[in-house]
């Protein structure tokens, strides 16, 4: 019952309209006359088709099912299968196997494409690791269908890095310092637990006899054990890590000076030997191939990941996973891996200009890009907030003009100044695309080579979703 307003304005009470209304059948308990198809319940569209399309009719998988090489054994999950979960689960953004498992349980497009089977994390994990070599080839492949679709044009393309948070508790972590206090107190409770264990079995042979063999461990001291060998391992790596700094370093100061090959060699061992290591440099026991860095959210320990992105449709065309913190190093072997990556996919064509920002720029960068014929526009400084890049000088350049004051001034130039302002545009959108979409901003599995197998996956992840939009209208 409701109360409105009549003409006059007196109240009138009228009934319920639920009271009559006719609604539409509804039981839970409904059962199906035929068994139901998955199939009919995945628009026509999806992206999970597609998918399924691009593993069963365009890519070889060769090299997933090469690693198969003992026939015995329970039969494991269809390849096929697995790679198609694991393709749409990234492009989705759904990265944990445990989240997987689920979703083939309560969504409907990981139940189409495991056809109803549900394999656990566990398989989903090893799966998922086992490969990591086979990435790179699948990553080809999808090159080159983008580049069959018209999406590789090459001629912009840029260059960047970003960096991806590693699989590593902050709080399982020591400092150099830290390491050093801490091994020589374990090694002295290790000592005495080690005493108090043969005091104990004297005595246990004095009274019961030679009965007992005498090397059962504590499982108290075989903790203290992994542990302190956990912190060695970490000592270590942190004196070679500064050893082999001190060495660059020492080489590239004995170079600049132009000192003979043997004077180099000499510097460079002398620089090796007598390194120091930072008292507050760290290593993450979770994870030692991860490195402290700065990144959005403070420092974290992160994996540099870099790409090549064409300008054309945005299709990264190479990628790379480093352990350096700075990008001044990486420009040179980002050049070659994108040369590399064309010539396997096929692709003649050479990028017309490459596009990086002022990380990238160093005179020994400018000068062997020039020597190997890249056509490179690196940016050779940073601009203040509203800084405007003054206009290129006219007239003839200057013989007396350095690699990196020439380049300063072909940034000037009109042409210059409308190639670069596309790197931006370019690169950029590639990574907030992938964080964003395909939640690579943080990496799942640890280890240098697992950061660069899942990093090549997002890739693939996000070529194959640039061929998705291209190939069709509508993308679920």
């Amino acid at each position: 019952m409701f109360v409105v307003g009549g003409p006059d304005g007196a109240p009138v009470v009228r009934g319920s309209a639920g009271a009559a209304k006719t609604f539409r059948s509804y039981d839970q308990a409904q059962s199906f006359l035929l068994p139901p198809s998955l199939d009919d319940w995945l628009p026509a569209d999806h992206t999970a088709r597609f998918i399924s399309e691009i593993v069963d009719d365009q890519l070889d998988l060769s090299s997933v099912y090469s690693s198969y090489a003992n026939a015995t054994g329970a039969p494991p999950f269809d390849p096929r299968m697995m790679l198609k979960l694991l393709l749409y689960a990234y492009s989705t953004g759904v990265t944990s196997s445990r989240e997987v498992e689920r979703r083939c349980h309560v969504d409907v497009a990981f139940r189409w494409l495991s056809a109803n089977t549900a394999p656990d994390y566990r398989s989903l994990a090893r799966f998922r690791r086992r490969h990591l070599d086979a990435l790179a080839d699948l990553f080809t492949q999808v090159l080159v269908l983008c580049a069959a679709a018209g999406l590789v044009k090459l001629g912009r393309v840029a260059l960047d890095g970003t960096k991806l948070r590693a699989s590593a508790s902050r709080h399982k972590a020591m400092s150099y310092d830290r390491l050093t206090s801490r091994i020589g107190g374990v090694e002295a409770e290790v000592a005495a637990m080690l005493a108090d264990a043969e005091a104990t079995d004297a005595a246990d042979d004095d009274e019961f006899g030679p009965d007992r063999r005498g090397d059962e461990v504590p499982a108290e001291l075989a903790t203290r054990e992994g542990r302190l060998a956990k912190m060695r391992a970490a000592k270590a790596a942190l004196e070679a890590d500064a050893a082999e700094r001190a060495a660059e370093a020492a080489e590239a100061k004995a170079r600049q000076q132009g000192k003979p090959d043997d004077e180099v060699g000499a510097a460079v061992e002398l620089a090796r030997t007598t390194a120091v290591v930072n008292p507050k440099a760290q290593r993450s026991f979770t994870d030692p191939d991860a490195r402290m860095m700065k990144t959005n959210h403070g420092f974290q320990y992160a994996y540099n990941a870099q790409a090549v992105a064409d300008d054309h449709s945005q299709v990264v065309v190479a990628t790379w996973v480093t352990q350096h913190p700075t990008d001044v190093t990486l420009l040179v072997p980002m050049l070659a891996a994108c040369r590399r990556s064309l010539d396997d996919a096929g692709i003649d064509t050479r990028p017309e200009v490459t596009l990086a920002d002022a990380g990238y720029c160093s005179t020994a960068n400018i000068d062997t890009t020039a020597g190997n014929g890249d056509n490179v526009l690196v940016a050779t400084g940073r601009l203040k907030h509203h800084e405007q890049i003054p206009d290129a000088p006219r007239g003839r350049i200057p013989n007396h003009l350095t690699s990196r004051q020439r380049m300063a001034r072909r940034l000037r130039t009109k042409t210059g100044r409308a190639a670069y302002a596309r790197r931006k545009a370019i690169i950029e959108p590639v990574f907030g695309q992938m964080k964003q979409k395909q939640n690579a901003g943080h990496l799942r599995l640890r280890g240098l080579d697992g950061a660069r197998g899942e990093f090549t996956l997002h890739a693939i992840c996000h070529n194959l979703r640039k061929l998705a939009n291209r190939t069709r209208p509508a993308l679920c």
